[in-house]
């Protein structure tokens, strides 16, 4: 059964970081329903992600778990 969820994802050092978590979010695309991201201006090296996904927990997981294995990436998860 698939799930809906919202993922928040703070990114810092973005330009190290950035560049993974596109690849992360491009290879698990067909599960993301909306993505707003946006950087704080005043941190010029943090951004923040966040996402709506539908799907199987064991995918949502495996994309957190591949998320927060990168350096400078924090995540939290919410079930709906």
């Amino acid at each position: 059964m698939d799930n809906l969820s919202v993922v928040s994802i703070r990114v810092d050092q973005r330009t190290d970081s950035a560049p993974k978590v596109q690849e992360i979010l491009t290879r698990n695309g067909d599960m993301i329903l909306s993505r707003f991201g946006m950087h704080d201006p005043q941190e010029i090296n943090t951004g923040l992600i966040t996402l709506n996904v539908r799907a199987t927990k064991g995918r949502i997981n495996n994309m957190l778990n591949d998320l927060t294995s990168l350096d400078g990436v924090r995540v939290n998860h919410m079930e709906a």
